[in-house]
């Protein structure tokens, strides 16, 4: 599933890109009797139904010519909301001060959730502030990740 995604957004990105918007990150999830494909695109001055739209409309043509996806699927394309997801590297070293929830693939300590604050990256490790602890969280085995909103 890891290397449809990548080949994906690799598609969808110089697409996105030149319209104006950043491709946050792309999810495939297969859910029992459909898959929905999402793709989460930001701007500074936010996201508006009609960006959503526009993306969808390009993004839309590009799997009509390309035919990646083999099954049936939903195409969906949203804004990153609050609750921002995190897609990579390049997210966890732009969210440095925020607080985060992340899910692991395996457990660490004994659990698989953490929620804490975003120290930065190390190697290929997370340090995440949990408490008056900083855990080191390996990024290869970060399963989902995003942003706690804090009001």
């Amino acid at each position: 599933m890891a290397g449809t995604v990548e080949k994906l957004t690799d598609l969808f990105a110089p697409v996105v890109e030149a319209m104006g918007y950043e491709l946050v990150g792309v999810e495939y999830l297969n859910r029992g009797r459909g898959s929905l494909l999402r793709i989460y695109i930001d701007q500074p001055e936010g996201i508006t139904l009609d960006d959503c739209s526009r993306v969808s409309h390009q993004i839309s043509g590009i799997l009509d010519v390309e035919d990646p996806i083999e099954e049936n699927y939903n195409l969906e394309v949203s804004s990153p909301g609050l609750d921002r997801p995190l897609f990579g590297r390049r997210d966890f070293e732009r969210f440095i001060g925020n607080r985060v929830m992340l899910k692991l693939r395996t457990k660490i300590s004994g659990q698989r959730r953490f929620v804490g604050k975003l120290l930065g990256m190390e190697q290929e490790e997370i340090l995440l502030a949990v408490g008056d602890e900083t855990l080191r969280l390996p990024l290869d085995q970060i399963d989902k990740a995003k942003l706690v909103p804090e009001f």
